[in-house]
């Protein structure tokens, strides 16, 4: 039984690798950086999108939330396959198969049952009872939740074999229909009323010796849907809207009211990227909300290609090869390569990637935080000028580093956006909405000040510990 699940999935993830074109490129750091898995410090975005039933429709999610796919035509198909689970929801949620269910139906199939025989008479059926009673036990109870799992199946069928214009949904119904078609499955008694021995055997012989294929593939087939299912309850919870896909060779992406998914009360935010304005220079003091701004676009961007729609009002969008962070940055002790070292790293691989003339979208966070103030302005400022010339890609980069902004406004494609801190009594007022311009916030000391760190080190001087 589990090595049919496994094989079924390995094949599923087998086919997802071998048609890397059908999906956008991701690596690995990127997705750290929008924090789409849990890590140890915090949970990420793909439980919070788990609303599956099973355990096997959860492994099923984790594919499909793996890879954001790179057709518009797949994207659409989804994202309406998606809005056909939204609207038959109550129906789906309702559904009695439950994660107990599947693993009953799993341990059935690998349970070595004391032989049944072929042709089961009324006398030897009691005999079996008697004889094996802890087998003939597990076997009704397992037989139960088969019968469960069929009916719920054949539920779910009336709905969705009537949706014709969705090739996603036909070929789900499809292959759920090929196998719950047997003359065997067409008068399976109500669960309640398994009272007969003769019958409970009977059927039991039937799924284990002829219909134990079907029936894994079967349950492969219900985590697909309870992938669906958990796509569309995560949809609908968090109320995103699918986004307007764009026919353009240039890169487009307009976002209205967008927020991050898991911030409560979050304030929204609009940005307007094209060819013609394809990069935002984003500044603002610490705190101020540049770093959650540059996730949420992040995030908005890979669920739109995932097709389970985004957190934001409104989305117009042209489709991109890849999207790559450079927000999470670390040194390397063991490797013995230095923070600044790997910024540069970062850099120069996303360089040498997205100069191959294909849409990219690349967020970049404080960049060089790793070497000293003149450095850093003077490196910033060459891999600004640098990039802003790639009109095929969009570009968010932040930075403390004001003082190139002046040199930056030579360049007509670049848009400069903040973040505003108020300081009122040396309270500090984030307001976490974009405005145009570049700010000049100094704050680090005020934060200092504020949090008790200044008179710590005052009373160090006069105590002479």
């Amino acid at each position: 039984m589990k090595e049919f699940l496994t094989k079924h999935r390995k094949e599923n993830a087998f086919n997802l690798q071998e048609a890397k074109s059908n999906f956008m490129q991701v690596d690995k750091i990127t997705l750290k950086d929008i924090g789409l898995f849990d890590n140890e410090e915090s949970i990420g975005l793909i439980s919070h999108l788990n609303f599956c039933k099973s355990n096997g429709g959860k492994i099923q999610l984790d594919l499909y939330l793996s890879h954001p796919l790179a057709s518009i035509a797949a994207i659409e198909e989804r994202q309406n396959a998606i809005a056909y689970f939204i609207s038959n929801i109550d129906l789906v949620d309702n559904l009695k198969i439950s994660n107990g269910s599947t693993l009953v139906i799993e341990k059935f199939f690998d349970t070595g049952f004391k032989r049944i025989p072929t042709e089961v008479s009324l006398p030897a059926a009691y005999w079996y009872q008697f004889m094996s009673a802890s087998d003939y036990s597990l076997l009704r109870y397992s037989l139960e939740h088969l019968i469960l799992f069929y009916e719920n199946l054949n539920k779910w069928l009336s709905v969705f074999e009537t949706i014709k214009n969705n090739s996603i949904i036909e070929s789900l119904v499809k292959k759920i229909k090929k196998n719950t078609t047997h003359p065997s499955l067409a008068s399976l008694p109500a669960s309640s009323k398994l009272e007969n021995p003769q019958t409970i055997l009977s059927l039991c012989h039937f799924f284990l010796y002829h219909y134990k294929n079907n029936t894994l593939q079967l349950l492969a087939y219900y985590y697909e849907l309870d992938a669906y299912f958990s796509m569309a309850m995560a949809a609908k919870n968090y109320k995103f809207v699918f986004p307007t896909w764009l026919e353009n060779e240039n890169p487009v992406f307009e976002v209205t009211a967008a927020i991050h998914p898991l911030i409560k009360n979050a304030v929204d935010n609009e940005l307007s990227l094209n060819h013609q304005s394809n990069l935002l220079f984003l500044t603002g003091a610490n705190m101020a909300g540049k770093s959650t701004f540059i996730k949420t676009t992040g995030i908005i961007l890979y669920l739109a290609h995932i097709g389970i729609g985004v957190p934001a009002q409104k989305l117009k969008l042209s489709l991109f090869n890849g999207l790559i962070t450079n927000l999470t940055i670390t040194d390397n002790i063991v490797k013995g390569e230095s923070y600044f070292f790997n910024e540069v790293q970062r850099i120069k691989n996303t360089i040498e990637k997205i100069i191959d003339g294909k849409k990219y979208f690349v967020l970049i966070d404080e960049l060089f935080k790793g070497t000293n103030i003149q450095d850093a302005m003077k490196c910033s400022s060459a891999v600004i000028e640098g990039l802003q010339n790639l009109r095929n890609s969009l570009f968010i980069i932040s930075s403390h580093l004001y003082e190139i902004s002046d040199g930056l406004k030579n360049f007509d494609n670049i848009q400069f956006s903040y973040f505003e801190t108020t300081v009122r009594e040396k309270e500090l007022n984030f307001h976490y909405q974009l405005k145009k311009g570049v700010s000049q916030d100094r704050l680090g000391y005020l934060i200092l000040e504020r949090e008790g760190v200044v008179n710590l080190l005052k009373n160090i001087s006069k105590n002479k510990y």
